[in-house]
């Protein structure tokens, strides 16, 4: 059996900044949200998924202040599959932008968005 050990690389994509404000009590400031994607930098992390920017003023400018200052994983913003939120996460970024297509009903529901 041969080993493909060497060639096989594995990404880490972090989502702290974005998912884990959906915890109760779990929100930061940019100051954190700087501490903290300073910090996935220097753990090696390859891609941070800085906020959702179409979500308030706030993420749009803490995702702006990551991608600009940040360097050395890919800085990702999250966008459902709409014109304006492909539209913010590309003006904040100015890069990549992490795309979610709904897959669930509850999700698909036009009078959900």
């Amino acid at each position: 059996m041969e080993n493909h050990s060497q060639d096989r690389r594995i990404t880490i994509f972090d989502t702290t900044l974005r998912d884990g404000e959906q915890s109760p009590g779990c929100s930061m400031n940019l100051k954190e949200k700087m501490e903290v994607a300073q910090a996935l930098q220097n753990l090696g992390v390859d891609v941070i998924e800085a906020g959702f920017p179409i979500a308030s003023p706030g993420d749009f400018e803490s995702v702006q202040a990551i991608a600009e200052t940040v360097h050395g994983p890919v800085i990702a913003g999250l966008a459902r599959c709409r014109e304006q939120d492909i539209s913010s996460a590309a003006d904040a970024l100015r890069g990549d932008t992490c795309t979610n297509a709904p897959v669930s009903g509850n999700q698909f529901d036009p009078s959900r968005t």
